[in-house]
């Protein structure tokens, strides 16, 4: 594979690691924590600190993902942003930390058809009532029941991808009661760079779903949940970036609802959105509410809600946990300001209008599947 980041950028990533104190080798333990002990005894040991960390970030710069699926630079950055509170060297860290589980996740690079984004947004946003019923948060804990972590094992030629045929992490959830939506690009379980992403063939596809497993009630390490196995890939397309798999048992929960109409937006609306993912692979993380949207049009909603490398596939919701898009990827913007703030980075998901209409088209039997099933939920 290519690496991960550039020589430019790992060098950013040293010079912000020394500037921080991070080269300092009683450090170094904690920049490795949670990497798998047998990978970090192959890394090569040197004298000098600042050598010491840039061997450290080469070797795991051209590992793909390790035999448990986890990406050992992602964990070290992951580790680099929680040990730092100086505001450069911190934004250098989570830079490179978005780039890289971006490219982990196979996520597209979402750069085409977005127009020059203002530069600010109104005031009165950051002083609007921002409360919500109680009911709200119950309402996140019932729709968390149906969002489950997605493991998605990489085919080539028919057989297990070698040498590093190591699982995907993603996020899925029930549309009706046995049928799972995710994105392509999950399913497609291919470390990408962009729109130039590789792709599996169909038959790999179809032997990555059905080897795919689902993880629902996630929410910690301490607590094991058993896996829901899936049948088949019944629907996907790559543009859209959507996927419906079968699962081979009903898991006796509620699906999602849908919102009726796309989500739309102007000038000077304040819409929240929230998300239910499992960034990274790890479990259940809920973005909530102060988290507005951007833009959105007839195929896109863009917003300012947080997400990393596994949250792929996620549910974006409105604040009656109606779900509006299919979270898919990343944008980077420049001068945008959040809240004060400048933002880097615009979230993009496919409105789940755009993708039921293509299914209608290009799969009845699913569509009318999935319109019973939300006709049962709206009623229930």
């Amino acid at each position: 594979m290519t690496a991960y980041l550039t020589p430019e950028e790992i060098r950013q990533v040293l010079d912000a690691a020394v500037e921080t104190g991070l080269a300092d080798p009683t450090v170094r333990p904690l920049l490795l924590d949670g990497i798998m002990p047998r990978y970090r005894g192959t890394l090569p040991l040197h004298p000098a600190p600042g050598r010491q960390v840039h061997s450290d970030l080469n070797e795991m710069n051209r590992v793909e993902r390790l035999v448990d699926g986890s990406v050992p630079l992602e964990i070290w950055l992951r580790n680099a942003v929680a040990e730092t509170t100086e505001a450069a060297p911190l934004t250098v860290f989570q830079k490179a930390l978005d780039e890289v589980a971006r490219k982990a996740g196979g996520e597209p690079d979402v750069l085409a058809g977005l127009p020059s984004p203002t530069t600010e947004l109104k005031e009165q946003i950051v002083h609007r009532d921002d409360t919500v019923p109680i009911g709200f948060l119950r309402g996140g804990e019932l729709a968390g029941g149906a969002v489950a972590r997605l493991k998605v094992p990489p085919y080539q030629g028919g057989a297990p991808l070698q040498p590093n045929g190591f699982p995907h992490s993603g996020t899925g959830w029930l549309i009706a009661p046995d049928l799972l939506v995710t994105n392509h690009h999950v399913v497609n379980a291919r470390t990408g760079t962009g729109a130039g992403r590789p792709l599996a063939d169909a038959g790999d596809l179809d032997l990555q779903a059905r080897y795919t497993r689902a993880r629902f009630d996630f929410d910690t390490e301490e607590v094991e949940t058993e896996e829901a196995t899936v049948s088949g890939l019944v629907a996907a397309d790559a543009d859209l970036d959507y996927a419906v798999l079968r699962l081979a048992a009903n898991p006796a929960r509620p699906v999602l609802r849908l919102a009726a109409e796309p989500l739309t937006v102007t000038g000077g609306d304040y819409v929240a959105v929230n998300i239910i993912q499992h960034p990274g692979g790890q479990p259940k993380r809920v973005a909530l509410r102060n988290n507005l949207v951007y833009e959105a049009d007839e195929n896109d909603v863009r917003y300012f809600t947080d997400t990393r490398g596994g949250s792929s596939g996620s549910p974006v919701f409105t604040d009656d946990w109606k779900v509006v898009a299919l979270h898919r990827g990343t944008r980077r913007v420049e001068n945008v300001l959040f809240q004060g703030r400048t933002t880097a980075f615009v979230n993009v998901g496919t409105q789940m209008r755009s993708i039921l209409r293509h299914l209608r088209t290009s799969s009845p039997g699913i569509h009318a599947e999935i319109e019973t099933a939300q006709q049962a939920a709206q009623r229930g």
